[in-house]
């Protein structure tokens, strides 16, 4: 990593905002209203409009401002979220450029690059099907939401499990604008840029940058290398430019966004647990490593999306969004690790995709005509994927490959009712009809066509809900829903023909509570029960690095949710958040392949078989318990100026890795914080703190693989630096 010229980049980037701080200002001055103050009322649009969570029939969880901007921080990317909110798990195996997504414990472990995920991520709006593409770094945010359960009448693209939310901040109709930048361990710097305001009176602006690097911090003890000294940093930088037309019932905003990585890939530490225990060996560093391969990733992606409405006085509003997002990406693992002994076998793989995506979406949404409002729509999606895939020798020489290609498309129409017979009922159902096309093939190198396959089915999606406002500030709610996740390929070399899995389907109930003590405490609360048919699961590892799909009968899980937020006296602000999740897979002739040597495997061999019996074992990346707590003070010092303390934490109980249960591979529970300590002039814009994360430096393994050698991942370790931020 060239760190003096990464440190260069993020000075002169900050330089440049700071000399438009006087500009901004005085643009500002000269003719912006200022800001409305907002209300004590938490908004959000999980039902494709703005309303009060407090009437909204969903589970949803809200990250913004202060707490939004503390944990993502430190040069961290969206996996940042696991943990945060009730019921939500993030974990990679590739790093900073495919995140895996778990709600209330459904998931996918799949690696392999076409591997479909039952939490939907919704970027401005745009569901992200890549997971390529889901690793879009957040940065100046509105908001993010995280709703839990199936969504699919509203938010369509496989959302059995839920759908996080992204929402970037608008251009505003005056001049304002933030930077800030920090710098910690590691010569981690993390810089971001933004600047928003009018061009005229009709069209208005917003442009906005991040910049995230990182030195190799895990050093390299195998001598004998061909390749790198050290792993795991980064250059990572992002940017958006949007553009806002608004001239009363016509708004157009257009998004152009794109991303740049170069660094290291996920670093592989084999050997690294304690036979029989779930422990890290004696003597085991996490800033050091033994391999004899290289770990490089890059990641070049970009997109655009024009969201257009147009209000009909009286009728309601007419949505058009139509997106194109594409990448390329290239990662390579030195998959057996080796740490911290000599390599006792090599295997080095690495792939290259390209995913280009494209939706379209056109949706009405009524005003209210007495007791009834609705919307309706139609929503269109293609997916192109080719990847390749390699190997390499201790030679550093790549020795085999091939290639893969994947068409997806899918046709949906919805529609959605609310009804209100008494001002304190309010009722809402809703359908989705979708049908889904795939097709894949993989050839070798020279072309020839090792299998192919080909998947395409309808499926009908529906939810029911009914909300009783207590009063105005106090509600309880029941909701019965359904999603889908479409059927899945894997191409098998063996039998020539693609291994088809069919379309998975989850049934959800859940029932809750909400309440706003206005100024002083909001809170929330929910049960919920899930019935998950043909579950499609990927056995990962085994006697090779390779992944197998196959369905379950079922999968069921229930569980509870709850969060708070207190305000108990003027300066104190409290939240926390917790769930708890059971989830059982529900299948007699459920086997797969577990590891093949140095674990020890919990579950009965099933006759005649190398195979275990899973049935009755929980799903992969759901522990039981996941809880989080902020508590923030502030004291002032004089009228604008002020100090304050900021913590977070979470904690989450212990994880199975995989399909099947061993002792090696059950990620012990982990609970991480934070602290961030500062002063603040709120006359000037300017802030200054010093912040730590992981601030009890706990190592943990959250991932695993199991084809030999006891291989783990590992969190990140603890950073303490400084930032410098100014708003205007």
């Amino acid at each position: 990593m060239n760190a003096y010229r990464t440190t260069v980049l993020c000075t002169a980037s900050f330089a440049a905002a700071i000399a438009a701080l006087p500009v901004a200002a005085q643009a500002q001055s000269a003719s912006a209203a200022p800001e409305t103050t907002s209300s004590t009322d938490i908004v959000v649009t999980a039902t494709r409009r703005e309303e009060r969570a407090v009437d909204v029939p969903i589970a949803v969880s809200s990250l913004s401002g202060e707490k939004l901007a503390v944990i993502n921080s430190s040069g961290q990317d969206i996996r940042f979220l696991s943990g945060r909110v009730p019921s939500l798990l993030a974990e990679s195996s590739f790093g900073r450029t495919f995140p895996r997504f778990y709600i209330r414990g459904l998931g996918n472990t799949d690696f392999s690059s076409d591997a479909a995920q039952p939490v939907s991520v919704v970027y401005d709006n745009i569901a992200l099907e890549s997971p390529f593409l889901k690793a879009m770094l957040a940065f100046d945010l509105e908001n993010v939401e995280v709703l839990k359960g199936p969504q699919g009448t509203l938010f369509g693209r496989n959302t059995p499990a839920g759908v996080i939310k992204l929402t970037s901040a608008r251009p505003t109709d005056h001049y304002t604008g933030h930077a800030s930048a920090s710098w910690g361990t590691y010569n981690t710097v993390n810089s971001e840029v933004a600047l928003s305001g009018p061009i005229t009176d009709t069209l208005r602006f917003r442009v906005a940058g991040l910049l995230q690097h990182r030195d190799d911090w895990v050093k390299n003890d195998y001598a004998a290398t061909l390749n790198e000294h050290s792993f795991d940093g980064y250059n990572d930088m992002a940017g958006r430019a949007l553009l806002e037309y608004d001239s009363g019932p016509l708004n157009v905003l257009v998004n152009l966004h794109g991303r740049r990585l170069r660094g290291s890939a996920r670093v592989f530490r084999g050997n690294s647990i304690k036979p029989g225990t779930n422990d890290f060996v004696d003597g085991f560093d996490v800033e050091h490593t033994a391999q004899n391969g290289a770990n490089p990733q890059r990641l070049n992606s970009w997109g655009t999306n024009v969201q257009a409405s147009y209000a009909f006085d009286g009728l309601g509003t007419l949505f058009s969004i139509t997106g194109w997002e594409r990448a390329s990406v290239f990662s390579r693992g030195d998959v057996d690790g080796s740490y911290p002994a000599a390599v006792p076998f090599s295997v080095e793989t690495g792939s290259r995709a390209k995913p280009r995506e494209f939706t379209q979406e056109v949706r009405f949404a009524s005003e209210k005509f007495g007791d009834v409002s609705f919307q309706t729509g139609a929503y269109y999606f293609n997916q192109n994927l080719d990847t390749a895939a390699y190997s390499w020798n201790t030679t550093n020489v790549q020795t085999n490959g091939n290639t893969s290609h994947l068409d997806n498309e899918t046709y949906a129409v919805f529609g959605s009712l609310e009804y209100t017979p008494i001002d304190a009922l309010i009722l809402r159902g809703g359908l989705r009809w979708s049908h889904d096309r795939k097709y894949s093939e993989l050839n070798d190198v020279t072309g020839v066509l090792l299998s192919d396959g080909h998947a395409k089915g309808s499926k009908l999606s529906w939810d029911a809900s009914a909300t009783y406002k207590l009063d105005t500030d106090h509600s309880v709610y029941a909701r019965a829903a359904s999603g889908y996740l479409g059927a899945s390929l894997k191409n098998d070399v063996t039998a020539g023909v693609a291994t088809k899995a069919k379309p998975q389907t989850t049934t959800s109930f859940e029932a809750g509570f909400k309440g706003n003590e206005r100024g002083l405490v909001s809170y929330s609360a929910d049960v919920f029960y899930m019935n998950t048919r043909n579950i499609q699961l990927t056995a990962v590892g085994g006697s090779s690095n390779t992944t197998t799909l196959i369905n379950a009968r079922k999968a069921i899980g229930w569980g509870v949710e709850s969060e708070v937020t207190l305000t108990p006296v003027e300066g104190l602000a409290l939240t926390a958040g917790g769930s708890y999740n059971f989830t059982k897979l529900k299948d007699r002739d459920l086997m797969v392949a577990p590891c093949s040597g140095g674990c020890t495997v919990l579950d009965p061999v099933v006759s005649g078989t190398s195979f275990v019996s899973i049935d009755g074992n929980r799903l992969p990346q759901a522990p039981r318990w996941i809880a989080n707590w902020t508590a923030s003070y502030t004291i002032p010092v004089s009228d604008t100026q002020e100090v304050f303390a900021y913590t977070d934490w979470a904690y989450r109980s212990s994880v199975n890795l995989f399909l099947y249960d061993s002792i090696e591979f059950t990620g012990k529970p982990s609970l991480e914080g934070g602290l961030r300590l500062g002063f603040r002039d709120n006359a000037k814009g300017v802030e200054v703190a010093a912040f730590a994360r992981n601030i009890t430096n706990q190592i943990r393994i959250i991932g695993a693989i199991d084809f030999n050698n006891l291989t783990s991942m590992v969190n990140e370790p603890r950073i303490i630096g400084g930032e410098v931020k100014f708003k205007f």
